[in-house]
């Protein structure tokens, strides 16, 4: 007859080297994913991209970020009022006309601004947040 001890170590013993039981491979659940949601959002979200920083001054690209596009509508944060003014011009002498032309294919329906930092510092010193 064993004792006790035996038998808690027999038990342990057993219970540490089980099997793992088999794990199914993320991989082509995310694959699916990505071709699902990410994929065909980020390709519109691309073609909108090239058409803006195309339109609009770098001088005041730098003081814009896309925020989101859905359903068609473009959102876009400006870091300042006065620049928040400047967008909002150039985008009623044609540009918002033009962008909408351009990417159509992708959807885009209208254009947002809002203000807002999409950035930690001042102007010269920025860092990204999210």
């Amino acid at each position: 007859m064993r004792n006790p001890e035996d038998a808690e170590l027999a038990r342990l013993n057993k219970v540490k080297h089980r099997d793992p039981a088999p794990i199914d491979k993320l991989g082509a659940s995310m694959v699916s994913f990505f071709k699902r949601e990410v994929q065909k959002r980020q390709t519109k979200l691309t073609q909108i991209a090239v058409a803006w920083n195309a339109a609009v001054p770098s001088e005041l690209s730098e003081h814009c970020c896309l925020e989101s596009f859905s359903g068609g509508s473009l959102k876009i944060l400006v870091d300042s009022s006065p620049h928040l003014y400047q967008l909002k011009q150039l985008l009623l002498s044609g540009i918002e006309k033009q962008l909408k032309l351009t990417c159509g294919t992708a959807g885009l329906k209208k254009i947002n601004l809002r203000p807002g930092r999409w950035y930690h510092g001042d102007g010269v010193e920025r860092k990204v947040c999210f």
